[in-house]
């Protein structure tokens, strides 16, 4: 039986655990069935953002009147948009691939791994074991047990992200950021989409201002059915039949040529088998972890969507180093999730760091908002913006608690937020007393931060 210093199951940020141990000349193994890359770089966020990139192309097109530009979008070669999202990204994990196969110190196992016993895997028939395992094999597409779901022909984002043929109409089951992004971006290249989320409201883990904000936007856009949950799916000639019911019995039926379905991620401890290596998991299956990301078992960690400490890529980057200093070498680092940003890329975006005001509601937390709105701004005016605003959330002393943003370009104004609150002394004058450059969009968080009363 192969037996190593350092283990690592799971491509995606655990590919990097395996590059540092065989660095530092450990003997390391590094099992994954599919391309290096895991889900973010092969089957969630960078397929899915060069998608969207598309979309909003196409609107801008749209939009070029606003602008008195004479602009018309005449066609879509939707297939062309998706071929070269992958010919630009399955060369990089090819290439990941290549270069790992050559590494020093590193065994590569294309195959799916089950734990057998402590620290042991069963790979392609063989027992691979380890005196330090890294547990990092991510989530997978949830497919909830809807009657009749199972005998259609639905597709998930890993099947929606890689299509060749756009259809005419989708039904996508949920309102969380996968469904809200794919829903997004097919409606903007000519596909009429219909959401169905159970929740009062679409994106719900959002501030509530922001989700009902983003709920009025996506429903004048969309067909949008909140606070429905999906009871029964059937085919109906060459589409499928979508039934849902709200809580007080109303019930609707919505058709579309597909169903994709985007009700969120699981973990894929059940197919490695965790329990047999003394893993404990929670209720929800995830690898539960320490603040050092050691599970219940001994020399063994876990990191990354498996692990649930924070289901992104740069939380798992982030993990990423924890679990390096720890593993390779030898050192007692605690994770630390504060100021842990999040963003959503629809248009427009949405992005947030910290505490919901929900959060603080039911928390009984004394708090203060501050708040601005986007389209009155001088780059909000320059850009001919419709909607977004600022929302910030600060203690009566001035603590930063939260931050939550919907507008153009979000993602990326959110981070002096993080700054602030993650590497700054956390208080609102971090962000008051910042000279920011005129008139640049940036200047709606400075203006949101002035507004809190304290």
């Amino acid at each position: 039986m192969p037996h190593h210093d350092v283990l690592v199951v799971g491509g995606g940020t655990g590919n990097n655990v395996a590059a540092a141990a065989a660095d530092a000349g450990l003997d390391t193994a590094l099992v994954e069935n599919g391309p290096l890359g895991g889900t973010c770089l092969n089957r969630g966020c960078n397929p899915s953002k060069m998608l969207i990139q598309a979309a909003t192309a196409a609107n801008h097109v749209r939009d070029a009147d606003r602008f008195f530009l004479d602009a018309s979008l005449e066609d879509v070669d939707y297939a062309a948009i998706i071929d070269d999202m992958d010919e630009t990204l399955s060369p990089l994990a090819a290439g990941i691939e290549d270069r790992y196969r050559r590494k020093e110190h590193l065994t590569m196992y294309k195959d799916e791994a089950v734990f057998v016993d402590e620290r042991t895997v069963e790979v392609g028939g063989e027992r691979v074991s380890a005196d330090k395992v890294v547990v990092a094999a991510g989530s997978r597409p949830l497919v909830p047990p809807i009657d009749g779901l199972d005998e259609v022909d639905y597709i998930t984002s890993t099947e929606a992200l890689y299509q060749r043929e756009q259809p005419d109409s989708l039904v996508i089951l949920g309102g969380g950021y996968i469904a809200v992004e794919l829903g997004y971006f097919f409606e903007s290249l000519g596909t009429d989409v219909t959401i169905v989320e159970m929740m009062d409201s679409l994106v719900p883990r959002e501030d509530p201002d922001v989700a009902e904000a983003f709920t009025d936007i996506a429903s004048e856009r969309h067909e949008v059915y909140t606070g429905y949950r999906a009871t029964r799916v059937e085919e109906d000639g060459d589409g499928v039949v979508v039934h849902a019911e709200a809580e007080n019995g109303d019930t609707v039926a919505v058709r579309g040529e597909d169903v994709l379905v985007a009700l969120g991620r699981r973990p894929n401890t059940d197919t490695l088998d965790v329990a047999a290596a003394g893993i404990e998991t929670d209720d929800r299956g995830f690898v539960v972890t320490d603040d050092r990301l050691q599970t219940s078992a001994e020399g063994v960690w876990a990191q990354g969507d498996i692990a649930d400490n924070a289901m992104f890529k740069h939380s798992g980057d982030y993990e990423t180093q924890v679990t390096v200093e720890n593993v390779v070498h030898g050192g007692d680092a605690a994770a630390d999730f504060t100021a842990m940003p999040h963003a959503i890329f629809t248009e427009p975006q949405m992005a947030g760091v910290g505490e919901t005001e929900a959060e603080l509601e039911e928390a009984g937390t004394e708090y203060v908002v501050g708040r601005e709105d986007l389209p009155g701004t001088p780059m909000g005016r320059a850009k001919k913006l419709d909607h977004g605003f600022v929302k910030m959330l600060a203690s009566p002393d001035g603590e930063i608690l939260g931050c939550h943003m919907l507008g153009y370009e979000a993602s990326t104004m959110i981070h002096e937020v993080v700054v602030a609150m993650r590497a700054g002394s956390g208080h609102v004058s971090d962000i008051t007393d910042t000279i920011h450059a005129h008139p640049t969009l940036n200047k709606v968080v400075q203006y949101a931060f002035e507004d809190v009363s304290l």
